[in-house]
């Protein structure tokens, strides 16, 4: 007997021989099947049917005059018409069954053996419906999916232009406030100390959108690859930070070594990683330390370079150190910006191929060590 939970089916049986039909009706009441069946017995009836009304699987003897089940699937399928089909008829050749089920046929059985049919309208039915519930639910998945890529990339262009459009105003500020600070006329020195933090407060804010734009952009953007130059790169890195509070008193030592071979990457991006681990240099030197020291080594393999900046600074506790690369994370009362500089490290090494690892002491120092992938092949040098 069929499991109660079995829906109401509706049944179209193509068949010219009333006998068959009544055998094939009889086995599926046998079985306790809940179905109405319907039946069609030469092409006209079968193709009206199918467009006046919906079936839950159709059922077609091979043979009958002037039209098969070839035909019937066939036009079943031009019709858009998806339901199981199932192919119910006399002996056969293993090869014809065969042919069937590769035009899309969900199953045969044999006119001798009907005692397999509610079994197998069942399994057809459930497996059409599992098939239909699983394309319905990719294309919600893929819609929502769509839809998410576009909601990001308007975030993105909202963010960009926003932290742009920010930048300029808070330039003019700094501007105005330089004049103010020149301003010879007499005032009570506590003003002084108001310019200064103001001024302060503004570094860092634009040191914030600095970091935001740095952020989207490597989102936004496709990598511009060209070959590297790694001196000229970190030069140009030490000569942007070199007016940095606290530049002057880190010694940089930079050695190269390994093969000279044409390396491939992206240039403005290798300098948003340079300058973001140089900087941390710089503001986490340790003051107790008689010396501040960083020293970058520069190793250049046809697949890859690495990247290693050692300093002595003041080092990272090792509870902290598993958090440093998750976006706005702080690790000490010395950061002053809004904890975006090692994330956007780690992302835009997500762009490069890349990786980064960090190894720190506190109160010795850390090594950051970058692994950075040429893109050679397939690149004009």
């Amino acid at each position: 007997m069929m499991d109660e939970k079995v829906p109401h089916l509706k049944i179209l049986f193509l068949e010219d021989a009333p006998e068959d039909a009544e055998l094939v009706e009889r086995a599926l009441r046998k079985e306790g099947l809940d179905f109405e069946l319907f039946l069609a017995d030469t092409k006209d009836e079968f193709t009206r049917a199918i467009r006046e009304q919906s079936f839950d699987v159709i059922l077609s003897d091979h043979s009958l005059p002037q039209f098969n089940s070839s035909e019937a699937l066939t036009l079943c399928r031009r019709l858009g018409i998806e339901v199981p089909f199932i192919l119910v008829t006399g002996s056969v050749s293993e090869e014809f069954a065969i042919t069937r089920l590769k035009e899309g046929a969900d199953d045969y059985i044999l006119k001798t053996s009907l005692q397999r049919l509610p079994t197998a309208i069942i399994n057809a039915v459930q497996q059409r419906r599992h098939k239909v519930d699983r394309l319905e639910a990719e294309l919600a998945l893929r819609s929502q999916n769509e839809e998410l890529i576009k909601i990001n990339q308007e975030l993105d262009s909202f963010v960009y232009s926003v932290s742009h459009d920010l930048r300029a105003p808070l330039r003019s500020l700094l501007g105005l406030l330089n004049i103010s600070k020149r301003d010879g006329r007499p005032r009570d020195p506590i003003y002084d100390q108001y310019f200064e933090m103001m001024e302060e407060s503004i570094h860092k804010l634009d040191s914030t959108l600095k970091d935001i734009l740095e952020y989207s952009r490597n989102a936004r953007r496709e990598l511009n690859l060209e070959r590297i130059d790694f001196q000229k790169v970190l030069k140009g890195v030490v000569s942007k930070l070199e007016y940095m509070q606290g530049f002057d008193k880190l010694n940089i030592e930079i050695r190269f070594e390994g093969d000279n071979v044409p390396f491939i990457s992206d240039s403005h991006r290798l300098s948003v990683v340079f300058s973001n681990l140089l900087s941390n240099a710089i503001k986490y030197c340790d003051p107790q330390k008689e010396r501040c020291e960083l020293e970058i080594m520069v190793r250049v393999l046809p697949d890859e370079a690495t990247i290693i900046f050692k300093d002595n600074g003041i080092g990272i506790h090792e509870s902290i150190l598993p958090k440093i690369f998750n976006m706005f994370y702080r690790g000490t009362e010395l950061s002053e910006g809004a904890g975006l500089g090692l994330y956007i490290i780690k992302e835009t090494m997500l762009k490069l191929r890349g990786n980064i690892d960090v190894t720190s002491q506190y109160g010795v120092g850390t090594t950051f060590k970058v692994g950075i992938h040429n893109f050679h092949f397939g690149v004009p040098i």
